[in-house]
């Protein structure tokens, strides 16, 4: 209930009271792309909000260690929390990222998915869907083998929005990381390794 009134009431609401402000009848592709930047602006804004929930806070404590100590393990360094907290807290194949490059997709894919039918225009935006989440993952994955400029322009908006979903971990948590991230690793690199 809350996602149908925060995507799709809010933004349809926000159009509509934009038409009767200034008197217009915006076209299908506009009111559908302004509808779309409403959802991302939301989106954004709903995250951010609930990031001050002490719990919340707490998660994305933990999200910054565990993106320190795969960085730490992709810089090759010895897996300690004294490395690691050293390492960034930011990555490329984040899920926050991931759901930015499919947000923006979204926008520009669902921009052209206009019908009055409302039937219609959620059967579409369900159907394309998993298009739009393939291209995003095969974007994050592309993104994080590759730095090149473009990556890095699509890349910036989810590496920006990780300032609101990780936070400086304190070593407890970086420790519980740190095993988290030597517990999926094959056992003869792990061994190797350390």
């Amino acid at each position: 209930a809350l996602a149908v009134v925060l995507f799709m009431l809010i933004p349809r609401l926000f159009v509509g009271g934009l038409q009767k402000l200034f008197k217009v009848e915006f076209t299908e592709l506009v009111r559908s792309g302004i509808e779309q930047f409403i959802k991302l602006v939301v989106f954004v804004l709903y995250v951010w909000l609930v990031s001050f929930m002490k719990d919340i806070k707490r998660v994305f404590m933990y999200h910054g260690a565990e993106h320190k100590s795969v960085a730490c393990f992709e810089a090759g360094l010895p897996l300690t929390p004294e490395n690691a907290a050293k390492c960034t807290r930011f990555h490329p194949r984040c899920g926050t990222s991931f759901i930015f490059v499919m947000l923006i997709l979204s926008i520009i894919i669902n921009s052209f998915l206009s019908w009055d039918n409302v039937w219609i225009r959620f059967g579409s935006k369900l159907l394309i869907l998993p298009l739009i989440v393939g291209l995003g993952f095969e974007f994050i994955r592309y993104a994080g083998a590759h730095a090149n400029f473009f990556t890095k322009i699509v890349s910036a908006p989810g590496l920006w929005m990780q300032r609101i979903t990780t936070r400086e971990p304190d070593d407890s948590m970086i420790e519980v990381a740190i095993q988290a991230v030597e517990a999926v690793l094959p056992e003869e690199e792990g061994a190797d390794r350390w």
